[in-house]
């Protein structure tokens, strides 16, 4: 799904195309996407063990291909995944911010979904806010109701990826807006309908996952249940 020039039309995307932000705003998101990007491989050295680096290839191959399957929504339009929470559930904040960006240049550069130029904007919009607004929302919901509960764990995911995707929608519309590509009331109205109904399909689709990675391997997100990290811990040291 790409943006069209009539945003009117139901094609709006976060995975802005070139020509529709203006220089000052291409250039304050490069700049805040290029200090993330330094930030988390700094983090992502330091904090991170070597087994988290196939895991991290796996994430970032999974939802590549997850983002190439759209699914219907009211309106005749479709979305598809975005999985910026979902990488946070998985990796934490550093190391699923570094996935999700890697992800939207290969896009860009490859399938040519987002432009070139504005891909400090798209990085920010869904790497900066969908992943680290994601995980530290969902985080503190998980916590609220239960840190090793899998209700607390759905619920804290689902809300996480639906609003990741509703706000990430809303600071895109005040970034067209602001570079005078549309009037902010046109924006924002067709970006909040549309993203509404996709960050429903978001939500669904990270809950899916990650209640089979609890089910199956919940050794292997970020911040285990407890008993997780014991039945591994006895795993190892019974050989």
């Amino acid at each position: 799904m790409s943006v069209t020039v009539s945003l009117f039309q139901p094609q709006l995307a976060l995975h802005i195309p070139d020509g529709f932000l203006s220089l000052p705003i291409i250039l304050v998101t490069w700049i805040l996407a290029i200090a993330l990007i330094a930030i988390c491989l700094q983090r992502v050295q330091a904090t991170y063990q070597e087994r988290a680096v196939p895991l991290m290839g796996v994430c970032a191959a999974f939802i590549f291909a997850a983002q190439m399957i759209n699914f219907p929504i009211p309106g005749g339009t479709s979305g598809h995944l975005l999985g910026g929470t979902l990488a946070g559930v998985l990796l934490g904040p550093w190391a699923g911010s570094l996935v999700m960006a890697v992800v939207f240049i290969v896009q860009s550069v490859l399938f040519q979904d987002g432009g070139l130029t504005v891909l400090g904007a798209n990085i920010v919009n869904m790497g900066l806010i969908g992943t680290f607004g994601g995980y530290y929302l969902y985080r503190s919901i998980r916590y609220a109701l239960g840190r090793d509960s899998l209700r607390s764990v759905l619920i804290g995911a689902a809300i996480a990826a639906w609003t990741s995707v509703f706000v990430s929608s809303i600071v895109c519309a005040f970034q067209l807006a602001f570079s005078g590509t549309v009037p902010l009331n046109v924006a924002i109205s067709a970006m909040a309908f549309w993203h509404f109904m996709i960050a429903i399909g978001e939500a669904v689709i990270t809950v899916v996952a990650v209640s089979y990675i609890w089910r199956t391997r919940p050794d292997l997100m970020y911040h285990p249940p407890r008993h997780a990290v014991a039945d591994t811990s006895r795993s190892y040291s019974s050989r």
